[in-house]
């Protein structure tokens, strides 16, 4: 007689297992909230990025964005000078790291005043430079988080990269027609690297 009862009660056991298993399974696949996009990049792509890219950003646009210093590097195959700065960007610590182009005359002259070989050390170059300076070409330019940046934060600021090359220590995510390629690895965005974008796609086509 007291059967019934005891196969409804386990009826309704493994009908509460059965949902509790779905809301769970619903839960998993609920969709994810897309990641904070990089707060401080769209005001960059129009003042910097895209200058970048059309191969008219100047020094003295780059310095309205950030305040940095110039660097006199000396190299076999000609000096570099760049433009360094320190900021933080919507209460995150990046680095940035500009090229400014320079002709052969120039390039000797620096050298020259700075009293510099080709095998010496970097130097800072003092700021009156920086106005005399600035209206030169920065033709190229590299940004570096300093702490941990997830590299979807790039996508929901700039979508997805038209291509993903496999590197030895993680991707690059390649935007030509904003001469951009970031560099990934675990997940995390290591660096962002600006150029004009013909520059780009000479870099691409060159074997």
């Amino acid at each position: 007689m007291n059967m019934p009862p005891l196969r409804v009660q386990h009826g309704l056991i493994f009908v509460a297992v059965a949902l509790l298993f779905f809301a769970w399974g619903a839960w998993l696949m609920r969709p994810q909230p897309a990641p904070a996009p990089l707060p401080w990049l769209a005001e960059w792509q129009a003042a910097v990025l895209v200058p970048l890219a059309d191969n008219r950003l100047s020094l003295a646009m780059l310095r309205t964005q950030v305040e940095g210093e110039l660097w006199l590097q000396p190299r076999l195959d000609g000096a570099r000078l760049l433009y360094r700065a320190d900021w933080q960007a919507s209460g995150e610590p990046w680095t940035l790291e500009a090229e400014l182009e320079l002709d052969e005359a120039e390039r000797a002259s620096l050298m020259a005043a700075a009293g510099l070989d080709a095998g010496d050390d970097e130097q800072p170059l003092g700021r009156q430079l920086l106005a005399e300076l600035g209206t030169h070409a920065i033709v190229g330019l590299t940004l570096k988080p300093q702490q941990a940046v997830a590299a979807e934060r790039l996508l929901s600021s700039v979508g997805q990269p038209r291509l993903r090359l496999e590197l030895g220590d993680g991707q690059a995510w390649v935007y030509p027609e904003a001469g951009l390629t970031a560099h990934t690895a675990d997940e995390q965005l290591l660096l962002l690297q600006v150029v004009p974008r013909d520059a780009l796609g000479q870099r691409r086509s060159t074997p």
